[in-house]
């Protein structure tokens, strides 16, 4: 059962938003001790006693981090991270364990968890380890958002104006866009200026890195008019 304790005025202020930590262990006392750790320092949490709740819960919509034992009942920590990975959830992984050994951290490490942490823990290795793994998924929440981003605007471009922005983006000139193409070189530099007013692109750099972003290729040959 998915455990909801009662809130600490920290937490209370916190606001939908802000980064939640998921605990996953099959010990009520470990699950409440982690919960009122995190909560001391305004972290929402949930916690939960096997892996089955957690596949059947939502997943997090804002920077989080899963405090993970590694034996539970049914299904082992191991094999939810298995089944996080086929379901392109990428939550960060802190693994906790009381038999903790080599192999095991190895293979932890390997399959792509942040950390491995040895019972008891140490209340402020934990956190320690919590605050890195929320800023790590909140950097990679920010860039997917970017990217998302840059592909809503290349998607509203004219199939005319990404040929042109694969050919600017790849260095040519606009007389060699303009050749490559077919084109007046006049009618080149306004679509140009089309193409970085719906990009948002400041500078022909900032264009650059959005054909990178987006994983443009550079053509090849002469394209289709």
């Amino acid at each position: 059962m998915t455990d909801h304790a009662k809130p600490t005025q920290a937490q209370a202020q916190a606001g939908a938003d802000d980064p939640i930590v998921l605990i996953v262990d099959d010990d009520p006392s470990m699950r409440r001790a982690l919960t009122n750790l995190f909560q001391s320092v305004g972290l929402r949490v949930e916690a939960f006693g096997s892996a089955a709740e957690v596949m059947e819960a939502k997943p997090p919509g804002v920077p989080s981090c899963l405090v993970l034992d590694i034996r539970l009942p049914g299904s082992s920590g191991f094999d939810l991270q298995a089944d996080l990975v086929k379901a392109d959830i990428r939550t960060p992984i802190i693994f906790i364990t009381g038999h903790g050994d080599i192999p095991m951290t190895v293979r932890a490490m390997k399959s792509g968890a942040i950390d491995f942490l040895t019972k008891p823990v140490r209340d402020q290795d934990m956190l320690d380890a919590v605050q890195a793994a929320i800023e790590r998924d909140r950097k990679r929440r920010d860039a997917e958002k970017s990217v998302s981003s840059v592909r809503t605007r290349f998607e509203g471009l004219t199939p005319r104006q990404r040929d042109i922005l694969a050919l600017v983006a790849s260095g040519l000139m606009n007389k060699q866009v303009a050749a490559e193409l077919g084109l007046a070189e006049i009618t080149v530099k306004i679509y140009r200026g089309q193409i970085m007013r719906k990009m948002g692109a400041k500078s022909l750099a900032d264009l650059v890195r959005m054909t990178e972003v987006l994983g443009i290729p550079r053509p090849g040959g002469k394209m289709q008019t």
